[in-house]
């Protein structure tokens, strides 16, 4: 290793005698000036300057400044020397005055050397001799100096600008003082260095010492790579500055966006109490504690009690809960809070920041223990509060750390009161969708049926699904399952609107097909009106602020003839779960969507057996399986195939179908209408013609007559007959014939009267002087509900009894 200073092979020298008369030439001396030593050497120094006359003043100046120092003969200066080459050269020079004679000179004898070296070498040599020297007076940046086997060989005072290191650090290594996670962290970098010789730039690491490990600082760490003047590596050098504030203004920057983005993701009022204390624990605190007003969760204003104290309920905990124990005088209302969530606290109304010792917190002090408390305040409404805890061995907070927490609890309050509102309105919503649809169970002579609604738990609030039964006459039904396209209020408003709409035109007993039509006439109607301008004018025209359109599916069973007509205005098609487990979908032929205008739509017939399973579902269930059609439809298909379909209870049945569909992960509401079919025995109807004869009404009411004697309802044989007489009267008159009467024994009696005509009837108020026009006035006072309905061959007027 070449131990010699970096200046040595750089500088010239020279001998002189007392004379000035040059004795000694170095090779050095030979390249700086191109003069050979045997070329110079016994001449006068005086004649390589420039200007030989300067020799004068360089002496006079040598004079004035060892009186004026009164120093030894060392003596410095600068010069212009000419070279072998002819060129004028600034110097550097040091004359240094020599004791000693040198061989064969007489004792005593005056001697110099002289050292010389360009003039820019030299300023470029003092230069780098200050930067070291200010490098280690600097008071804010940390400098160390590590041998090659990352020893420390000199520092400056502030390498670790706190406690816990030791007075002299030469030889030591890193490990020795720091933590040894550290300490190994820093050198990895070092030898990274030593290796490549590439430089490290600022790179951020946290620094604890073995004496004082609690907290620590953050260093930025800047190195490179020694070599000696052959090339060897030496060592090392690093810089060390602090940056643990601009550190800490990072992380809680970080904690701060961080805290925006997550409560701002979801309206669910747990949901954002859970995210909030999820970006509080770690990034503040070790513990974070949300705690909401009871009232927030209905989507109430929350307003103290008497006692000035409002009611708290622990939504969130995040973190080591050991800390709880800590928490100062409310820790036992707090941790009794945390067993049962349903457990209320009381919290005074001001909403005060509190320490650990449980005092209020004052303007621009300074925490003094590891806790603090943040109101959860918006618009003017408390709405609860957010506790965070530090472990005892990490630093206290500071009172930037409380400006935080109160910027993201106002932050998490503003989300906190939107959740709010949204659950006032989701609640609004579903309640008025709820209070629109029909019971969750029905049972008919036709059907049992059971329902599921779940709404969806969005900001876009729930949707515009609906269901319905409708009892029919001659003991069927309709099912009816519908989607209205939009969320929240307006469109549970809309399927209201079309789920009257329905009941209405079924009323008329319309054919699958023609009620699909008027409903769509209505929802193109509706179209027309949401496209009107609204009364302050400022809405354009043609601009659609309401739903634009829904699907339809619409059956009616005949439990008689065991068979279904369905039609579907855009609607998935239902599924059929026959009572040997096969399960197959109905090949309906989709219509287009309510609200498109102009187009038919397909009646599709299928015959069910008793006991089959009919499913009528929104497109929100079998999305919701993972979003593919296909898949949700196989899915469905499989669920309906399960053994036990054919005798398990609908209701039990459908909560097994929806299962795996949580409110919260709902990209739109569910509805699910389960029909399990039933059969009228054949023995349970009678039919009979006859032509358009008056005289044939007598052998009527004998037929209809002998009918109830054998079904054991003697006690309807007299109205029967009159209500019978007037209708096949009426038939034979207005009509003509042939004429078909059927009497149907379900859950009410049921008298039918067929005809070809297509005019419907109409009952009116008599007056006393007509002889006729009081049959169907008798018909409607006699019966529980009468009315007619057309059919392909004309029409048919029915009446019901109720059975005693």
């Amino acid at each position: 290793m070449d131990s010699r200073p970096p200046f040595v092979d750089s500088a010239a020298g020279a001998l002189l005698d007392a004379d000035g008369r040059i004795v000694r030439w170095t090779r050095e001396a030979e390249r700086l000036l191109a003069r050979p030593a045997h070329e110079v050497c016994g001449r006068p120094a005086r004649e390589l300057l420039a200007d030989p006359a300067a020799w004068a003043s360089l002496l006079a100046e040598h004079r004035a400044g060892r009186a004026a120092e009164r120093s030894s003969e060392t003596w410095s200066g600068t010069a212009l020397v000419r070279s072998g080459r002819g060129e004028e050269l600034g110097i550097v020079f040091q004359v240094l005055p020599l004791e000693d004679s040198g061989p064969g000179e007489p004792p005593g004898a005056a001697r110099y050397f002289v050292l010389a070296a360009p003039a820019g070498l030299a300023a470029q040599w003092r230069q780098d001799q200050a930067f070291t020297r200010e490098l280690f007076l600097q008071d804010r940046v940390g400098l160390a100096v590590f041998d090659d086997r990352l020893r420390l060989v000199r520092t400056n005072t502030h390498l670790l600008p706190y406690t816990g290191l030791p007075p002299d650090l030469t030889g030591r290594r890193l490990g020795d003082f720091l933590q040894a996670e550290d300490a190994e962290a820093v050198e990895r970098h070092l030898r990274e260095v030593l290796r490549t010789g590439r430089p490290l730039v600022l790179s951020s690491e946290l620094v604890r010492t073995i004496e004082s490990p609690r907290g620590g600082a953050a260093m930025a760490i800047s190195a490179f790579r020694l070599q000696a003047t052959d090339g060897q590596v030496i060592g090392v050098t690093a810089l060390f500055t602090d940056v643990t504030e601009l550190h800490r203004s990072g992380e809680r920057l970080a904690v701060l966006h961080r805290a925006t983005a997550a409560v701002g993701g979801s309206l669910s009022v747990t949901g954002t109490a859970e995210d909030l204390a999820a970006v509080l624990a770690p990034g503040l605190a070790d513990l974070a504690v949300v705690e909401v007003a009871e009232a927030v969760f209905t989507g109430e204003e929350p307003a103290p009690g008497r006692d000035g104290r409002l009611l708290l309920r622990r939504t969130a905990v995040t973190g080591d809960a050991d800390l709880l124990g800590d928490a100062g005088p409310e820790a036992d209302a707090d941790t009794e809070a945390a067993a049962a969530d349903t457990r209320a606290v009381a919290f005074d109304t001001e909403g005060s920041p509190t320490t650990a010792g449980g005092a209020a917190e004052q303007p621009g002090a300074a925490p003094t223990a590891t806790r603090m408390t943040a109101p959860l305040r918006a618009r003017g409404s408390l709405l609860g509060r957010v506790t965070v805890h530090r472990a005892a061995h990490r630093l206290a907070y500071e009172p930037a750390d409380l400006d935080l927490l109160h910027e993201i609890a106002a932050r998490a309050a503003l989300a906190l009161d939107n959740a709010r509102r949204y659950t006032r309105e989701h609640r609004a919503a579903v309640s008025l969708q709820r209070s629109l649809l029909p019971p969750a169970q029905t049972e008919t002579a036709a059907v049992t049926t059971a329902s599921v609604y779940l709404p969806t738990d969005t900001a876009s609030g729930v949707g515009g699904d609906w269901f319905d039964v409708i009892p029919l006459s001659s003991a069927r039904v309709a099912l009816v399952a519908g989607d209205v396209v939009g969320r929240g209020l307006e469109a549970s408003a809309t399927m209201g609107r079309l789920r009257t709409a329905v009941r209405t035109l079924a009323d008329l007993d319309l054919a699958p097909d023609e009620l699909l039509v008027h409903l769509d006439d209505l929802v193109c109607q509706l179209l027309v009106e949401a496209g009107k301008p609204g009364d302050d004018g400022d809405r354009p025209a043609g601009h659609r602020t309401g739903p634009l359109g829904a699907t339809c599916v619409y059956a009616v069973y005949d439990p008689v003839s065991r068979r279904c007509a369905m039609a579907s205005a855009g609607h998935p098609p239902p599924a059929v779960a026959a009572p040997d487990g096969t399960v197959e979908y109905v090949p309906v032929r989709p219509g287009p969507p309510l609200g498109v205008g102009g187009l038919p739509f397909e009646v599709t017939e299928v015959e069910l057996a008793p006991g089959s399973v009919l499913a009528l579902y929104t497109d929100g269930l079998i999305r919701g399986y993972g979003g593919d059609l296909d898949e949700g439809l196989a899915e469905l298909r499989g669920r309906l195939a399960r053994p036990g379909t054919a005798t398990a209870p609908l209701r039990e049945l459908g909560r097994e179908i929806v299962v795996g569909h949580p409110a919260h992960r709902l990209a739109d509401d569910v509805t699910l209408l389960l029909a399990r079919t039933r059969a009228v025995p054949p023995d349970a109807t009678a039919t009979f013609s006859l032509e358009a004869d008056p005289a044939a009404v007598a052998g009527v009411r004998e037929k209809a007559t002998a009918h109830l004697r054998a079904w054991k309802l003697e006690e309807l044989a007299f109205t029967t007959e009159l209500v019978l007489s007037e209708l096949v009267t009426n038939a034979i008159r207005y009509a003509g014939g042939p004429v078909q009467v059927r009497l149907i024994r379900a859950e009410r009696l049921t008298c039918e009267v067929s005809d070809p005509s297509a005019t419907q009837p109409r009952m009116r108020r008599a007056r006393l002087t007509d002889e006729g026009g009081r049959g169907l006035y008798l018909v409607a006072q006699l019966t529980g509900r009468w009315g007619s309905r057309y059919t392909r061959n004309g029409k048919t007027i029915w009446a019901e009894q109720d059975l005693p």
